[in-house]
């Protein structure tokens, strides 16, 4: 029986099993390392973190993405946006250099066991944990409109379907949103030559500010210092404090997440957007009809005018809503024991343990308790050092008979693949 099986193999869960492997556990990883990036993504898409903050998580922070950017020859700095494709590429190389053991099968159903979990994959094959480390990212908990839901994916899709936008070109695609994801997949569409209009239900867009230098005066950096999710002192806090984010009460992290920056677009995607997209700011749509050759949307503005328009597809890029029932590769039964925040997602005890003994969850999922920090990359530092102490708690704790064996020094920490290209 292996000591922890992580679900998911994106940036939080392959930090994970690289500190449990530091940790001296029997781990094992399941999934498509950076199946996200490099299938739900279209080609020209840029990260929207700082290069320094983009690094997946090893103890010893040998896999870092400025040494794989060395070593493929490629540049990564402040204030110039990185390709996603090349931060999938360096996902892909962290997993063959810092997780021992990955299986690229996927997980469809974890369900309780005498002693911890079995974990059943798609070819219908099963294998024992003590512990089990959910790491699913975003994509299951998609949110697309009431307006727009029950339409068929010929007509209305989620940001998150596509990892290729050719198939809208020449078309006429109106994309729902006013974050990145939605501001993106409209320049990209017009660079493609589709006809597409952005349709908000913000007043205005806002956009982010060009990063300040790394090197300044003190007192500019005291000012508005920089942070993983941007600059300033609250921005700050969330991206270096999530654990004491989580002490708060309840009431005071709703206020905070209430006030944290809402949908916003990169500094180096505006010019890109208002000279090519054509944007309907103050709608909402209230409903949606199928008609020959696409879709009659009814929306309404905030005036109270009503407008009626004919688009071939909608693109919902309308973010997601973490919620417990969206845990798929859960049991019905066990989804139905785990306790939940007032939102609905479920609750992470301040080691990541779910209120299920042995249950660990990692990534967005936490955000409820964590804070905005576990929406980015770098929130998996602090996650896998964090989850996998609370693993060998658990462990410790177990049933009599788990033997939990000593953590490595640095001296003993051994890489079982050299490094790759």
């Amino acid at each position: 029986m292996d000591d922890l099986l992580v679900v998911g193999a994106g940036p939080y869960g392959l930090s994970i099993a690289s500190h449990a492997a530091a940790a001296g556990l029997n781990a094992r990883v399941y999934g498509r390392p950076m199946a996200t990036w490099r299938d739900h993504m279209p080609p020209g898409m840029f990260l929207t973190s700082e290069p320094w903050a983009s690094n997946l998580s090893d103890p010893e922070s040998r896999w870092r993405l400025d040494v794989f950017c060395a070593f493929r020859g490629l540049t990564a700095r402040h204030g110039e946006p990185l390709p996603l494709e090349v931060f999938a590429e360096y996902g892909t190389w962290f997993a063959r250099n810092a997780v021992p053991v990955l299986d690229e099968r996927t997980v469809t159903r974890v369900s309780p066991r005498a002693g911890g979990f079995e974990v059943v994959t798609e070819d219908g094959r099963s294998r024992a944990a003590r512990t089990v480390a959910l790491a699913v990212g975003v994509l299951p908990f998609a949110q697309i409109p009431a307006a727009l839901k029950g339409l068929p994916p010929a007509l209305v899709s989620h940001s998150g379907d596509h990892a290729r936008l050719g198939c809208f070109r020449g078309q006429d695609v109106t994309v729902v949103g006013a974050g990145q994801s939605a501001l993106e997949t409209a320049a990209l569409l017009a660079e493609q030559g589709t006809r597409v209009r952005l349709l908000a239900r913000a007043g205005r867009l806002r956009w982010d500010d060009v990063p300040a230098p790394l090197e300044r005066p003190w007192w500019r950096a005291a000012r508005s210092p920089h942070s993983a999710l941007g600059p300033g002192w609250l921005n700050r806090f969330h991206a270096e404090h999530p654990g004491l984010y989580r002490r708060l009460p309840e009431g005071a992290r709703s206020r905070l997440a209430a006030t944290t920056s809402g949908p916003s677009g990169a500094w180096w995607l505006r010019e890109r957007v208002e000279r090519r997209v054509e944007v309907l700011l103050g709608h909402d749509v209230l409903a949606a009809y199928e008609v020959p050759g696409g879709l009659r949307l009814k929306t309404a503005s905030r005036n109270g005018g009503v407008r009626v328009l004919d688009t071939g597809h909608v693109i919902a890029a309308t973010g997601f809503r973490v919620t417990r029932d969206r845990l798929g590769p859960l049991s019905p039964g066990l989804r139905a024991l785990l306790a939940t925040a007032a939102d609905g997602a479920p609750e992470a005890g301040p080691d990541f343990e779910s209120s299920y003994p042995g249950l660990f969850l990692a990534g967005p999922v936490t955000c409820a308790g964590f804070g905005p920090a576990m929406r980015s990359v770098q929130g998996a530092a602090f996650t896998a050092a964090t989850l996998v102490r609370g693993v060998r708690r658990r462990l410790h704790t177990g049933p009599a008979g788990w033997p939990v064996p000593p953590a490595r020094t640095r001296a003993a920490r051994d890489v079982p693949h050299a490094v790759e290209g």
